[in-house]
């Protein structure tokens, strides 16, 4: 009897440990490109790209990040995640931040009046 009751809570056993690890690789699956975006990034695209298709500038690293001839309309996605943000700047070095765009949102924005991007983590 002890040994059925043994192979019984093994085989109980075994099966939790198994649902529980398809469980944990499931909730890790890494998350989407967007729009062409990768996960992780933030994105420029060309002007009078509606809907946003294909990224012309991608942006990986925390800092600022200086604008050449982005003038019109243009889509800017926040690709990032735990809270990170991208900040629409006035002047170059990412001096002067007007907006932000959260984490898993975009803006369809003129950037004719904005020179740089700042990301950083998160809200300060």
């Amino acid at each position: 009897m002890r040994t059925m009751l043994r192979r019984a809570t093994a085989l109980a056993l075994a099966t939790l440990t198994a649902t529980a690890v398809a469980t944990a690789t499931a909730q890790a699956k890494p998350a989407d490109d967007w729009a062409g975006c990768p996960y992780g990034a933030v994105c420029i695209y060309p002007q009078n790209q509606n809907p946003a298709i294909s990224p012309s500038h991608i942006y990986w690293t925390y800092g600022a990040h200086n604008l050449n001839n982005q003038v019109g309309n243009h889509w800017v996605l926040n690709n990032q995640y735990d809270g990170a943000v991208v900040e629409l700047c006035l002047s170059y070095n990412a001096n002067d931040c007007t907006s932000s765009i959260p984490a898993g949102h975009g803006e369809y924005r003129d950037l004719g009046p904005i020179n740089s991007l700042h990301l950083r983590p998160h809200y300060n």
